[in-house]
């Protein structure tokens, strides 16, 4: 379970299998005691220095023997036919090398169990299939798994001496900016998959991004088009404290990175499962033969597993990035209402258009579920928990509505919803707001600082009325570029956040 805990409540994922509401992209990591704090600031000025010298000097000798492998060679070439030769000679000594690298990183322990089901060759089992996946640090098993292909982000290409070393792998790259891609790599799996060369096995992480471990998420069913049979690995780190992680929200890769080195060691534990042979029907289906590999690859685990999928992460991704509340549990949300028959009802659609009108602004767990029209269950409970005020123990029900508006609304333009939020704000209703309330709405919509949204109320605010309305706002929005993304859909929204090492 790599030290996860789970509450003992939890709801039926579509597939039938027990699992619980859980945000598997969020992960926290702090020093939280004195003593930690003085060992990592020791190893800080006594490991690290050491650590980053010789893996930097590991990594530049690999890079500049793969620059000797790769010389020749067009991406093209990679793509059409497997290295032989010395080239594929020099992959021994590249590998070699970026062992190294893990041991000098930490990783003292790395323990692989299940090797006695490895397949007498690949292709006995062409494309091997890897979860969970969490952290820049899986790739150890790409390492231990002897460089298979990996499916990878081709923006992991262009990265500094690393690229290269993925280059010598033969990779299938993934350009999600090309609406072909999903085509175009299927279609390379498939060939390399059914062909009669020999060619490296094809790795894949099906989840297609970065959580926490605490679950498998939705396996894409790209690599299993090829209807071949698959060799499930599973991956965990069981150290006392996990400074691998990577998620959409938490510590970011320099701060994991730092952590990680200034660890005396780190342990991963590698395991086999046995080859997966796909029935007629999988074979019929790639997206049965995905979900019924990832509930093996669970029940190995000891993990739930859930339908979230990388557009969940941008979903996430957009709404932290416009400031909506409680951003970070959007997709636990947009669960919780789906259960509750929210999703269907279109109730808080028509609650945001007529705003709260002298009706109460802060909820108990009780008036909560009651002006939703939903019974006082655990679902609304958890509902209610996500929004609650530490302070109060109480919600503000227009941070909830803009919240379900947010996802009620996805793909409409963010004007709809800002019009919507400056009567759920309004606590006058008569359209005027005043500075503060601007703030507050700026903050939760607009993505802007408290400062930033005072400057904007000013600009906005000409001849200094003191208040300002949704159509003077408008109108000001119109006209500066920065606002632009008011007034165009979802449809082309690009997450500014880090990316993720597939």
């Amino acid at each position: 379970m790599n030290g996860k805990k789970h509450s003992e409540t939890g709801t039926f994922s579509p597939d039938g299998m027990r699992a619980e509401i859980l945000n598997p992209f969020v992960h926290k990591l702090e020093l939280d005691n004195t003593y930690d704090k003085i060992r990592t600031a020791i190893f800080t000025v006594i490991l690290l220095p050491f650590r980053v010298i010789v893996i930097c000097y590991l990594i530049v000798t690999a890079w500049f023997l793969a620059c000797i492998g790769l010389y020749g060679l067009s991406e093209e070439d990679l793509r059409k036919k497997p290295m032989t030769g010395w080239r594929s000679k020099l992959r021994f000594s590249i590998l070699s090398l970026v062992r190294l690298v893990v041991v000098a990183a930490g990783f003292h322990r790395v323990r692989v169990v299940g090797r006695e089901h490895l397949p007498k060759s690949p292709r006995d089992a062409p494309v091997l299939v890897i979860a969970p996946h969490s952290s820049f640090f899986d790739a150890i098993a790409i390492v231990c798994l002897g460089a298979p292909s990996v499916v990878a982000k081709a923006d992991t290409a262009r990265l500094p001496f690393i690229g290269q070393l993925i280059n010598y792998t033969q990779p299938v790259y993934v350009w999600r900016d090309d609406p072909n891609s999903r085509q175009n790599t299927i279609k390379e799996i498939i060939e390399r998959a059914t062909s009669k060369e020999d060619w490296p096995q094809v790795l894949i992480f099906p989840e297609g991004t970065c959580t926490n471990r605490s679950c498998l998420i939705t396996f894409k069913p790209g690599g299993f088009y090829p209807g071949v049979p698959v060799q499930p690995v599973t991956i965990r780190y069981p150290n006392a404290r996990d400074t691998v992680t990577w998620t959409w929200e938490g510590p970011g890769a320099l701060k994991l990175l730092w952590l990680t080195l200034t660890q005396v060691h780190s342990s991963c534990e590698i395991e086999f499962l046995p080859v997966y042979y796909p029935s007629e029907d999988e074979k019929r289906d790639p997206k049965l033969y995905a979900r019924n590999v990832r509930d093996v690859m669970a029940k190995a685990l000891g993990v739930p597993v859930l339908d979230y999928t990388y557009d969940d992460c941008r979903l996430i991704a957009r709404a932290k990035q416009l400031g909506i509340p409680c951003a970070s549990a959007i997709r636990e949300i947009s669960e919780l209402r789906a259960q509750l028959g929210l999703d269907r009802s279109h109730l808080e659609v028509h609650l945001a258009s007529e705003g709260l009108k002298g009706k109460k602004k802060w909820l108990n767990k009780e008036e909560f579920a009651q002006r939703l029209g939903v019974p006082y269950d655990i679902n609304s409970q958890r509902l209610f928990d996500i929004f609650v005020q530490n302070s109060s123990g109480l919600v503000n029900f227009a941070d909830y509505i803009l919240c379900a508006m947010f996802l009620s609304l996805p793909h409409a333009p963010l004007s709809h919803i800002l019009s919507c939020t400056f009567r759920l704000y309004d606590e006058t209703h008569t359209g005027f707001i005043k500075c503060d309330t601007f703030e507050e709405i700026a903050i939760r919509v607009l993505g802007l600082c408290r400062e930033d949204a005072q400057n904007t109320f000013r600009q906005v605010d000409l001849d200094e009325k003191g208040y300002i309305t949704y159509e003077e706002f408008i109108k000001f929005a119109k006209e500066k570029n920065e606002y632009a993304f008011l007034f165009v859909s979802d449809n082309s929204f690009k997450p500014k956040t880090k990316p993720k090492v597939q």
